[in-house]
């Protein structure tokens, strides 16, 4: 049972997103602080699902692929709905979801092909600005239907949620590039391979 939790608690982050996209679109102040204590949740699992597979030794390559996927399937659900909502800007995430399907494709293929991907230094920043995005958002979306006017007005007069947005895909394009670049042995290796 040991061995399998790390993969139980991963593979947990994609069934609460049709759960968390549910109290989303509840549409008022509950269904939004649901969907942000469903989110918090899930951002635990990812938390406990490390640190168990490094506690026993369980690190599979199942894990190493479906951990990163569980985690873009959430974030980019989220980033979607804002967008459908008209909290977001279209092209904010067309712009995220694009680098994460290179970056996540490259990370199959080098992985498929067993070569070596070297991790972005920055990409733990670029992830703690999308859930923080994320987590202030909804707050936002809770505290406005429950009508805390006083916050919410100051967000929306310092346009905080752009600031904080335009931050995110400037952070999320630079750590892309940099995975590009920083992988660039192994691409050529592979376009090679592949000719």
């Amino acid at each position: 049972m040991k061995t399998l939790l790390p993969n139980i608690l991963t593979g947990s982050r994609i069934v609460l997103t049709p759960v968390f996209i549910y109290f989303l679109f509840w549409g008022d102040g509950y269904g939004y602080a649901g969907a942000l204590l469903i989110f918090i949740l899930a951002g635990l699992t990812d938390i406990w699902d490390g640190r168990l597979a490094r506690r026993y030794q369980v690190e599979t390559t199942m894990g190493k692929i479906l951990d990163p996927l569980a985690d873009k399937v959430l974030v980019l659900s989220a980033f979607i709905s804002f967008m459908t909502m008209d909290v977001i800007y279209f092209w904010m995430v067309a712009t995220i979801v694009l680098r994460d399907v290179i970056i996540t494709a490259l990370r199959f293929l080098l992985e498929y092909y067993k070569m070596p991907m070297a991790t972005s230094k920055q990409a733990k920043s670029k992830t703690a600005l999308q859930v923080t995005a994320i987590i202030f958002i909804l707050t936002y979306l809770s505290l406005k239907a429950f009508q805390v006017h006083l916050i919410t007005d100051a967000v929306d007069q310092l346009h905080l949620i752009l600031i904080l947005m335009y931050l995110t895909v400037f952070v999320t394009v630079y750590t892309g590039l940099d995975y590009l670049f920083g992988n660039r042995a192994s691409i050529r290796a592979l376009v090679r391979s592949n000719r």
